[in-house]
């Protein structure tokens, strides 16, 4: 009788030693879900600053090549206004001058 509580002892021991093992089993895989998570999360944080960034440069640096491009057709467009007036007033004495001689 005393080998079959030695034997019901042992295996009731073995059980509560599988149980507490699966409980931790369960702990360690909760936490490491979590800290996934979290990683998870922060590197989206992370994604979504960089992104802001980038997207901040790249409409700083659009800005400022809209501005020279401006800049460039503003001198185009006074060149341009230049040989017209230098051209009408090449006309104006060319029609003066037909209207003195006809």
């Amino acid at each position: 009788m005393d080998s079959i509580q030695k034997v019901a002892g042992a295996e009731q021991e073995s059980q509560e030693r599988r149980e507490a093992a699966a409980a931790e089993s369960r702990r360690t895989v909760a936490e490491a879900r979590k800290a996934a998570e979290e990683l998870l999360e922060e590197a989206r944080r992370q994604a979504g600053a960089e992104t802001r960034q980038m997207l901040a440069r790249a409409e700083a640096d659009a800005a400022e090549e809209t501005k020279t491009i401006l800049a460039e057709a503003e001198q185009r467009c006074q060149a341009l206004k230049q040989n017209a007036r230098t051209r009408m007033d090449q006309a104006a004495k060319r029609i003066v001058e037909g209207v003195v001689k006809g």
